[in-house]
């Protein structure tokens, strides 16, 4: 083999080291991942030690979905259901890793020239970061720092990996057994470094999540008692059947959906609530401001637009707020507007009507407290909206921190312009939580859940195959904004059947057969459920 430099340049046609230990070509490709590992892991430690906002992986999924077309958001989003999130960033990581590893067989071929990799991905991070809401000088170095650790390694590892697969330049040329030696090194630093930042950047990513540090301040908060306590749940609201849902949904299992791909660190002693837009005064509450007004509880249900017929995403807690309605009175509304736009400390926004906030009738709250616990981090601390009879995609603002009263015709939510309705009443739904797959011949009980947020449900029906309806036994509720549980008890006979539930709501209402997706304004149709009975 041959080699020359010109310039400050070496190029390398081939190994004239038999290609033991592996091709060139491929392990200065290797070195370029190992380098793009080492610069991500860099930039996760400093964005844990300064901001979350610089956090480069999080920041380009944000701007790449914020380029994506609606339709393809959508489908991403009911195909993935919970697993959005990781896989674009799995696939933002895949591909930054893969230009890396260009990078690294360019600068294998041309010293200095792969610098264009980790600079490319650095402009694209610096672009997206700066997209974000409220971004400030602090979240910049991480992804600078990072570039520059990927470049140094990246020249370590293709200077290590020439001297081995590259004798030629070396004069006078090493022994075998130096090559050996440096191709172990070689190898080994890759491994090392490789390794190591997996390990820190996993650690730093799990940390900078908000999580742990949400969590020390949320343990700090001690939540007043309620000036008006939520009514008592009755003793027959809980029919408390093998696989039906509870009437209470615990904290840890409730459902979440949102748009943060790491969940906001808000500190409540610096949070505030600003209401603005049309409104004859501006208005702020404190954290401390709100902890003294008299709260109330209220158990509420909430649903995603996004629940397929049947789905599991609905949960209901008891939620202790201050109503919106009191607040918005502050401020005096225009009697000209007719929406308030909610944002959260992440950008995102939701439009909700303005008479639902301000019905006097419906307990639409800034809520702190979630089944006599301050609010999890993952489910809006220190504050959220709760609206009943409203989809949270139009309502249910986490980490909130201001109240613009606006228009529908000069302002959207964010997911309005994705094909999604600009209003989200919530739909009447039914759902057989029991049986399912197999069972006994012999009684069976037919059991799950219905709901008609701010309605409330008067009826569930159960149809086994193509029988006549049968009406089923209706639970305790404590209200209309609340789900209900409904059971039948059905005498099965063997074979394959398959169940049908429909429920009717107190206007009189029945839920429509026809089928229609999430999309645009929430999903309608009968569940059903195929039994074999042996």
């Amino acid at each position: 083999m041959t080699a020359s430099r010109r310039g400050g340049t070496t190029e390398v046609p081939g190994n004239s080291n038999g290609g033991s230990g592996g091709s060139p070509v491929l392990l200065a490709w290797l070195s370029g991942v190992v380098a793009g590992l080492a610069g991500v892991a860099t930039a996760e430690v400093i964005s844990w030690l300064l901001t979350p906002l610089g956090e480069p992986l999080s920041a380009i999924s944000e701007f790449v979905v914020g380029l994506l077309p609606a339709g393809l958001i959508n489908f991403g989003k009911d195909t993935l259901r919970f697993a959005d999130k990781p896989v674009l960033l799995i696939i933002v990581a895949v591909v930054a890793l893969v230009i890396t590893g260009v990078a690294g067989r360019i600068e294998y071929a041309r010293r200095w020239a792969g610098v264009a990799g980790p600079v490319l991905l650095c402009l694209l991070a610096i672009i997206a970061i700066g997209t974000r809401p409220d971004v400030g000088f602090s979240a910049f170095p991480p992804v600078i720092i990072g570039t520059l650790v990927c470049y140094l390694v990246l020249r370590l590892l293709i200077g290590r990996l020439h001297g081995w697969s590259d004798p030629s330049v070396l004069q006078p040329p090493p022994p075998d057994s130096q090559l050996r030696t440096d191709r172990r090194r070689f190898l080994i630093t890759s491994a090392v470094i490789g390794g190591t930042s997996i390990v820190v950047g996993t650690a730093s990513r799990a940390l900078s999540s908000g999580k742990s540090m949400a969590l020390k301040a949320r343990s700090l908060v001690q939540l007043p008692a309620p000036a008006k306590p939520a009514s008592p749940v009755p003793a027959g609201a809980d029919l408390e059947i093998s696989g039906l849902t509870p009437y209470v949904t615990a904290n840890g299992t409730f459902y979440r959906i949102d748009t943060a791909f790491q969940v906001p660190i808000v500190d409540p002693e610096t949070w505030s609530l600003t209401i603005t837009g049309m409104v004859d005064h501006e208005v702020t509450i404190t954290w401390q401001q709100l902890l003294q007004l008299p709260l109330s509880e209220h158990y509420v249900t909430l649903t995603c637009v996004s629940n397929e017929v049947g789905g599991g995403l609905a949960g209901n807690a008891r939620w202790l707020g201050y109503p919106v309605r009191e607040l918005l009175k502050l401020a005096g509304p225009s009697a000209h507007a007719d929406m308030v736009l909610s944002r959260s400390v992440d950008g995102f926004t939701a439009s909700t009507p303005l008479d639902a906030l301000t019905d006097p009738d419906r307990d639409a709250i800034i809520a702190i407290g979630m089944n006599g616990q301050p609010l999890p981090a993952e489910h809006g601390f220190p504050a959220r909206m709760v609206v009943p009879g409203l989809y949270g995609y139009v309502s249910a603002t986490k980490w909130i921190h201001s109240l613009n009263v606006t228009t529908f015709e000069a302002d959207h939510g964010y997911w309005t312009p994705l094909g999604w309705a600009p209003r989200g009443p919530i739909k009447l739904a039914s759902r057989i939580d029991t049986p399912s797959g197999n069972v006994r011949a012999g009684k069976v009980p037919v059991a799950g859940v219905a709901w008609a947020q701010h309605t409330g449900i008067s009826k569930v029906e159960v149809r086994v195959d193509n029988q006549p309806w049968q009406t089923a036994k209706l639970a305790d509720t404590v209200g209309p904004d609340t789900w209900r549980q409904w059971v039948w008890t059905w005498d099965a006979e063997p074979g394959d059947h398959t169940l049908t539930v429909r429920a009717t709501d107190a206007d009189g209402r029945v839920q429509t057969s026809q089928q229609a997706p999430p999309a645009p304004n929430g999903a309608t149709g009968w569940d059903t459920q195929t039994v074999s009975v042996s």
